[in-house]
């Protein structure tokens, strides 16, 4: 768990690091505080409306306790296990696939969703430990995280962009030799930034969900439930993908409701299942 903590921060650390160099050596100070503060803006409506959206757009509808009991007293188990509030609401998905998140702003203000088929697919130990996994989101404070990487990520993207517009519209003395390699280099820094950024960002949520497996694995005292959900949740997502939401949002799920291809397998929001398997089982408990 702690070697995880201590790799989100080191993630982080280089984001800033990326940030400060590409910002100082494009727009200076005062290019660096433009594209700060419209970063900021963005993400600070995503980070406090981020569980309103993510239920808007998976059409998720707010389960009565009277409706599944069981759930909400494992859920409520759950969080008193953790220290810490319950849900601000237990929500559910209407699809087959087996598939569940948590958002919100951090173990005060979250909410819970599970699909329909979640319910339908995994034995109740094995929906614990998925829960467990989302309620450890909760506690661990991970949409506040991705929200600060996405806020870094989205300066770096800003600022490349900025870039772009330099090297087409001026900037350098297109006459010169000197001129061109400076566009050269200009062009190159403004494609490979927001790569190498965005790619920053996908290994902190990726360390995030390996940190949420474990504390999900630590709350009910065994990995097995949530190893074995995680492979039927695995191979129901690749026979009933997502045709709805949206991909912006996929990191949220316990796996990627969508359909894999070559450029969402480069940026995984999550670990491969196998990695993920492999940490589950050699956990210490």
């Amino acid at each position: 768990m702690i070697i995880n903590q201590i790799k989100t921060a080191i993630l982080i650390g280089a984001l800033t690091g990326l940030m400060l160099l590409v910002g100082n050596l494009i727009g200076g100070k005062l290019g660096l505080t433009i594209a700060l503060v419209f970063a900021i803006l963005m993400n600070g409506i995503t980070y406090f409306f981020s569980d309103k959206i993510a239920l808007m757009w998976y059409h998720a509808e707010k389960i009565k306790q009277s409706q599944y009991p069981w759930l909400y007293s494992m859920i409520k188990e759950l969080a008193k296990e953790a220290n810490i509030s319950e849900p601000r609401g237990v929500y559910l998905i209407p699809t087959e696939q087996a598939n569940a998140f948590c958002a919100g702003r951090g173990p005060n203000h979250y909410v819970v969703a599970c699909t329909k088929g979640i319910l339908d697919l995994l034995t109740k130990e094995e929906l614990k430990g998925v829960l467990a996994h989302e309620i450890g989101h909760a506690k661990n404070r991970d949409v506040l995280i991705a929200t600060v990487a996405a806020t870094i990520a989205g300066v770096i993207s800003y600022i490349a962009h900025m870039a772009q517009f330099a090297a087409f519209f001026g900037g350098t003395d297109r006459d010169s030799n000197q001129g061109t390699g400076n566009l050269i280099g200009l062009l190159i820094l403004a494609i490979l930034t927001p790569i190498i950024a965005l790619i920053i960002q996908m290994a902190i949520s990726r360390s995030r969900e390996y940190l949420a497996d474990e504390t999900g694995a630590r709350l009910v005292g065994d990995a097995k439930p949530l190893a074995k959900a995680l492979e039927k949740i695995h191979n129901s997502v690749k026979y009933n993908p997502l045709h709805f939401g949206s991909e912006a949002a996929s990191s949220l799920f316990i796996a990627n409701p969508f359909k894999g291809n070559f450029l969402i397998n480069l940026f995984s929001t999550h670990p491969s299942l196998e990695s993920r398997l492999k940490h589950l089982n050699e956990l210490k408990l």
